[in-house]
């Protein structure tokens, strides 16, 4: 380290309360095992400052994150003006419908700094010089003379023609009539429950949904459901349908798959009417290596925006890596989070593959143990680490309400936490290990094998005041090659017994009892957040496969089959029911914003699991085939019990066997290290809520 770097990451001064400030060191007054890592921790802060600090000099994050306003295409009253950043090229021209395709009739000048420009003025008639919905391109010369043709970088539409070609064109998109907001956004909710959506398989025919639908069919589901919050995938313009959208090849254009710009706008603002908070699956990890419609060698050099050689590209998942040391790539990525703010309103964004940008193996092959050297050592990429603290604190200064989710299978120390205090900035992580725990259970365990001490050590294992979202299940364990949960449970009978005319055979009743309660005892033992994927919350009967060549391009598993619990005769009406219950239920008690649970029992014989949080009382009997009567059970607060919420209800697919007139008072006594407790009958593969009156 040099003497510079030294001086640079000198704190400034400690506070009454002994906490650092200005270091990055804040973190350790929450988690002293920080403490021997506390110069990695003001290195990188340092590092973020450096940052910050030409940011400032540019105008700060409100100049500097709005590039979209400067660069692509903008209009004026006067016309049009088209910037494009290509430093390797010695000319530029641009071209397509409004020119015949002459592709050198319209040059481009260049500044200092690489970027190319033009201007077209409006027609005689006060009309634009490039019609709305025209297609256009950008062509330049490279130093060794050869022309190429790429897609503007900042374009806001492109569209694709399979039956064509499997390229996309760009389009310039500018409606006559723009689109008018209804609807304020929501406040921010206190408790996260999300909805993890993909527009294209929402609907049950064979074919992509689309916008429009998706609002009309599926944002009243959500809604019924007590889902407040809505993730929406793929929406930024991917190549391959089948990536799930994470091969992004135009940052800055909607897929034009499910509609045009004004219907997501409209689908966003519905939402918002319906007091929905709407989160952006954003991609920032890595970029598809696409060149003819994609950022890769938009220039003609591989290091434009990306990182040159073997480290600008992800050998797993075949894609480029951002060079985030780079102060256009910089700007471009901080632009394209402010663009979706401002121009669709979304409300945040869950930011995919956090742990592959955070270290240079990005992960792969790579067991993390838990212990600090691995997050403060030489294999994290500092620079990544920097720009999602840049981000964080950008979307959190111009935006107070602004939530945002990593996806980091790691564990990083602060990830969640202030980056004023020297964390990364996050608001929640997701809790990547419970669903690998479910499949796991079901997978290589009999129900008299399930370990609750470990089932309660995983919901429970999360880094102090570092927020976590908890799902049994999301999009990763929905796809083919994986079973969803109700398919580990009742795949040999879901097609032959799922109706209620027919015989509830153990199968079928065993899985539709458990499906439900390790969704609440995720729900509310797992986090300060919960999250579902479309479907699950009824059990979807299939898994999900896009069209593909390995399945001859076909839509039969990519759809969501709303038929089946549609269909009053089908007993997946029990499980959609019982989720817009546990959902009203936190409602009410608020557990998902109340402190960790304090877990009172985890009896291994009996298969009973009982924790109080938010005042509420939840007891899990995972026994398969012994009920008890009398069971006692510790509680926070003495007096009088009542149930809030009853897996056996028959409205849920149960037996009734607890009525929920039920009364339990408590008995001064210590249990379970409580002061008092009630006994409760608890019947096998059953969970009780209750709540003192």
């Amino acid at each position: 380290m040099t003497a510079s770097d030294k001086t640079a990451i000198k704190f400034t001064a400690v506070n009454k309360s002994g906490l650092q400030e200005h270091d990055g060191t804040g973190v350790i007054q929450l988690d002293p095992w920080l403490e021997p890592y506390s110069e990695g921790l003001r290195k990188r802060y340092a590092l973020y400052k450096n940052w910050k600090d030409k940011i400032d000099q540019a105008g700060g994050y409100e100049k500097f994150s709005r590039g979209y306003e400067n660069l692509g295409f903008t209009i004026s009253k006067k016309g049009i003006t088209y910037r494009e950043w290509a430093p390797n090229a010695v000319e530029a021209f641009l071209f397509g419908d409004f020119n015949g395709w002459n592709n050198s009739s319209h040059p481009m000048k260049r500044n200092e700094f690489g970027v190319y420009e033009i201007f077209l003025p409006n027609k005689a008639d006060g009309s634009p010089a490039i019609k709305h919905n025209s297609k256009v391109k950008i062509t330049m010369i490279k130093p060794d003379g050869t022309r190429i043709d790429r897609l503007p970088v900042w374009i806001q539409r492109v569209t694709q023609d399979l039956s064509v070609s499997p390229t996309y064109d760009a389009v310039f998109w500018n409606p006559p009539k723009k689109y008018q907001w209804k609807n304020k956004s929501p406040p921010k909710p206190t408790s996260l429950k999300v909805y993890e959506a993909h527009v294209g398989i929402a609907t049950p025919e064979g074919r992509v949904g689309q916008f429009t639908e998706f609002t009309a069919n599926v944002l009243p589901r959500i809604k019924k459901l007590g889902y407040n919050t809505i993730q929406l995938m793929a929406i930024m313009e991917h190549a391959y349908y089948a990536s799930f959208g994470y091969q992004v090849t135009s940052f800055f254009a909607a897929s034009s798959r499910y509609g045009t710009p004004e219907e997501l706008m409209e689908l966003i603002d519905t939402a918002h009417g319906m007091g929905i908070t709407v989160l952006l699956d954003v991609v920032h990890s890595h970029a598809c290596k696409n060149v003819l419609d994609g950022l890769n060698n938009f220039d003609g050099s591989d290091h434009q925006y990306f990182h040159e050689g073997a480290r600008g590209r992800h050998e797993l998942w075949d894609s480029r890596l951002f060079n985030y040391n780079s102060y256009e790539t910089m700007r471009f990525l901080l632009s394209n989070l402010r663009f979706y703010m401002e121009k669709y309103h979304f409300d945040g964004f869950r930011f995919d593959g956090v742990t592959s940008m955070m270290y240079l193996h990005h992960g792969i092959g790579y067991g993390f143990s838990g212990n600090y050297h691995e997050y403060f050592g030489d294999t994290v990429d500092l620079e990544a680490v920097v720009y999602l603290m840049l981000a964080n604190d950008m979307l959190h200064t111009l935006y107070p309400q602004c939530i945002t989710i990593a996806e980091d299978v790691s564990g990083m120390p602060t990830l969640c936490r202030p980056v004023s205090e020297g964390g990364v900035g996050f608001d929640y992580r997701l809790s990547m290990a419970v669903p690998d725990m479910w499949i796991k259970l079901l997978k290589e365990k009999s129900d008299d094998e399930w370990d609750i001490g470990n089932i309660a050590f995983t919901l429970t294992n999360r880094r102090y005041k570092e927020p976590s979202i908890a799902y049994c299940e999301s999009h990763d364990q929905a796809l083919v090659g994986d079973k969803t949960i109700a398919f580990w449970l009742m795949d040999k009978e879901m097609y032959t017994h799922m109706s209620v005319l027919t015989e509830l055979t153990p199968v079928i009743d065993r899985g539709i009892a458990l499906h439900k309660m390790i969704r609440l005892v995720t729900h509310a033992l797992g986090g300060e957040g919960y999250l579902t994927f479309i479907g699950n919350e009824f059990g979807h009967p299939e898994w999900l496969d896009f069209p593909r060549a390995g399945n001859n391009s076909s839509f039969h598993y990519a759809r969501r089959q709303w038929n089946v619990v549609d269909d009053q005769l089908l007993r997946y009406k029990f499980l959609n029911e019982f989720d817009a219950a546990m959902n009203s239920a936190e409602a009410k008690i608020g557990w998902l914003s109340a402190p960790q649970a304090y877990v009172s029992l985890k009896h291994e014989g009996d298969k009973v699991l009982a924790f109080d949080r938010a005042g509420a009382v939840f007891i899990f009997n995972f026994h398969p085939t012994k009920s008890f009567t009398d069971y006692r059970i510790g509680v926070p607060n003495a007096g009088e019990y009542r149930i809030a919420l009853n897996t056996d209800e028959s409205r849920f697919g149960g037996h009734d066997r607890v009525k929920n007139t039920s009364q339990f008072f408590s008995t001064p006594e210590p249990w379970g290290n409580r002061d008092n407790y009630i006994q409760v009958y608890i019947p096998c593969r059953t969970a009780l809520v209750l709540v003192k009156k």
